[in-house]
């Protein structure tokens, strides 16, 4: 994972060149970053405040989604374990049909890597098949505050080399979900996400597995632009036992309707985990920003 190590570096290296630069441009950094949360919030009869968003957790839609919107990402996770490497991919979808409430559909899918001695090939699962909803029923422009309720449900996939003996689908995930954002300033960014974690198999000699999930955030954003670095820090509670992952990250646009996420894990107790690496490219057909 040193060559991961090595690219993150060189990208932040890049990303504070591209903020130097940006910060030459005639506007006033803190008059541009007026400019945008005006954007965000005033462009509309709808109250919304401008947040941050997670890169690895991310959310079903921004708080206080206004109806039309909708939004296109693509994931790729590259973890490094103490046993079984794997690479993990995403496509994901988001919508808001009516103001503050967001859906998303999300297909993920884990590519296993083959073991050095030739025990175990590589192989390729499906992991689920998600579906998710979050309602905005908080928005204060004047506190720079949001919360909202949301709820996961994934349907677990069978290994695909099973799947002519069993099922399609082998569980269901139960995941609803709390959370609570605040903006400080124009640049400092907050935002608590959390909730319980079931999963259920429909095999009844398997024990459900009951998890509690915290991931706590803090983002800044660069004067002047819409690029941002921050800190994930994702917690689960676990059989009386608690792991956590540290994820520094930061987000570059590279277009008006597009930007790249980039994410390194930090697991902070020796275990299977080890470091990782997460890549996210979004793509807003119907939104502007810097």
């Amino acid at each position: 994972m040193k060559k991961t190590v090595l690219i993150f570096s060189s990208l932040f290296i890049a990303f504070q060149g591209y903020a130097q630069v940006t910060d030459t441009c005639a506007i006033p950094n803190s008059v541009a970053d007026q400019f945008y949360i005006d954007e965000v919030q005033d462009s509309k009869a709808v109250d919304k405040v401008l947040h941050a968003e997670p890169l690895f957790i991310d959310l079903i839609r921004d708080l206080g989604a206004r109806k039309g919107e909708r939004e296109w990402n693509v994931g790729l996770g590259i973890n490094d374990k103490l046993v079984n490497d794997n690479y993990t991919y995403l496509i994901e979808y988001e919508f808001a049909p009516i103001d503050r409430l967001g859906f998303e559909v999300e297909l993920p899918l884990t590519v296993y890597a083959s073991k050095p001695d030739g025990s175990k090939k590589q192989s390729t699962e499906l992991n689920s098949i998600k579906v998710a909803s979050q309602y905005t029923y908080y928005v204060s422009e004047k506190h720079k505050t949001s919360m909202a309720i949301g709820y996961i449900h994934e349907f677990t996939v069978a290994p695909l080399n099973t799947l002519q003996n069993n099922p399609v689908f082998n569980g269901n995930v139960f995941n609803p979900f709390l959370i609570f954002a605040k903006r400080w300033g124009n640049n400092f960014h907050t935002l608590y996400y959390g909730g319980p974690y079931i999963h259920a198999y429909s095999d009844p000699s398997l024990s459900t597995n009951y998890q509690y999930q915290h991931n706590y955030n803090v983002h800044y954003m660069i004067p002047g632009t819409r690029n941002f670095i921050g800190l994930e820090l994702n917690q689960v509670w676990m059989n009386q036992r608690s792991e956590i992952i540290l994820r520094p990250q930061m987000r570059i646009s590279i277009a008006d309707n597009l930007m790249i996420g980039i994410v390194s894990g930090l697991p902070l107790q020796k275990g299977n985990e080890r470091l990782s690496s997460f890549f996210r490219l979004i793509y807003e057909p119907s939104h502007k920003h810097k």
